[in-house]
């Protein structure tokens, strides 16, 4: 680099070392600005840096001075980012499903970037990205960006669509066709993240996985459905989908028992009524999609809840019941089985 052009720079450089190497505990001495910049070919006077951190100052960073005895530093106080909000990013980076391992390093290197690399080292917290289940599909940062692309141009988008085999090939529903929809959202559920569309050639608001998406693209055509879409109460609808299964919502009938209140009002949220029902027990109503996602849950806590009603679901959910204890057992043992 030409010695006038890195002179230029100078004060860029100064404004580099405090953002990545300067904090409380982290001060820098003039010497050290100075041995900086001379790694980088730039000559400096004392006077011309303390007349630079006064600049930098007067742009608005809160550049602070330390002093420890005869010795002076000098570090930035404040930054768009305090350590503990990097560290709520690190682990919501981390505990994503649909992000990948090589894409969670690269976005955690990044968000290092935001503090000082002393501080940046307590960010290397690494809790569950080795081994943490993650999505196989690199592109789908990509796949992010052509729905937004399509929903902030009022434009519908194609896609191909994709399930995994049991030899972890992928198999394209549709025998490989294109799937064209209108996106209008993107919501995340159950530790995936969904696209939420209209369908045009069913009439219906549909979901698909980002992370099983491929080869997206925008189509010159606006979007159909916005006044479906305009309807739909999308906290609402996360509540009613179990695991995104589709389907019609129906008002479901359930008994609880009290120590379930918490998960209860965690999966159907805190406006649901809870009526005492007995000893121990309250009854809730509420709109859900009879899917076997559902029924999962519900199973899922044993005798401490049952469906009450209505009689088609409450026949559904027997026979999920009798189908699995048919894996375990003869007809006859799975026939006795009651709710």
């Amino acid at each position: 680099m030409a010695k006038a052009s890195a002179q230029k720079q100078k004060i860029l450089y100064v404004l580099e070392y405090f953002q990545r190497y300067t904090d409380e505990e982290h001060p820098a001495s003039i010497a050290d600005l100075t041995d900086y910049l001379e790694e980088r070919d730039i000559t400096v006077q004392r006077k011309t840096l303390y007349d630079d951190i006064e600049t930098l100052r007067a742009f608005g960073l809160d550049i602070l001075m330390t002093n420890e005895g005869r010795s002076y530093g000098y570090y930035l106080a404040s930054r768009d980012f305090e350590l503990p909000e990097l560290k709520l990013l690190v682990d919501s980076v981390q505990s994503s499903k649909f992000i990948t391992h090589k894409k969670t390093e690269a976005l955690i290197g990044k968000i290092e970037k935001l503090t000082s690399v002393h501080r940046g080292k307590l960010l290397q917290r690494q809790v569950f990205v080795r081994n943490r289940i993650k999505t196989m599909n690199e592109s789908i940062y990509y796949n992010v960006d052509s729905i937004h692309s399509g929903i902030s141009e009022n434009r519908q988008i194609r896609f191909r669509y994709f399930d995994f085999t049991p030899d972890k090939k992928r198999h394209y529903r549709h025998d490989g066709g294109w799937y064209t929809v209108s996106p209008y959202a993107l919501t995340w559920d159950d530790e995936n993240y969904y696209m939420v569309a209209y369908d045009t050639s069913t009439g219906v608001i549909r979901h698909y996985r980002v992370d099983k998406m491929t080869d997206i693209s925008t189509v010159d055509r606006r979007r159909d459905g916005e006044a479906a879409f305009r309807e739909l109460d999308l906290a609402e609808y996360a509540k009613t989908v179990f695991g995104m299964f589709a389907g019609e919502p129906v008002t479901v009938l359930m008994r609880f028992d009290n120590r379930l209140a918490g998960a209860v009002l965690d999966r159907l949220g805190r406006d649901v009524m809870m009526i005492p029902d007995g000893d121990g027990h309250f009854t809730v109503s509420a709109k859900v999609v009879a899917s076997t996602q559902f029924f999962a849950w519900i199973f899922g806590f044993g005798p401490l809840a049952e469906i009450k009603g209505p009689s088609a679901v409450l026949a559904s959910m027997k026979d999920q019941l009798r189908k699995v204890a048919a894996l375990y057992g003869d007809g006859g043992e799975s026939e006795q089985v009651t709710m």
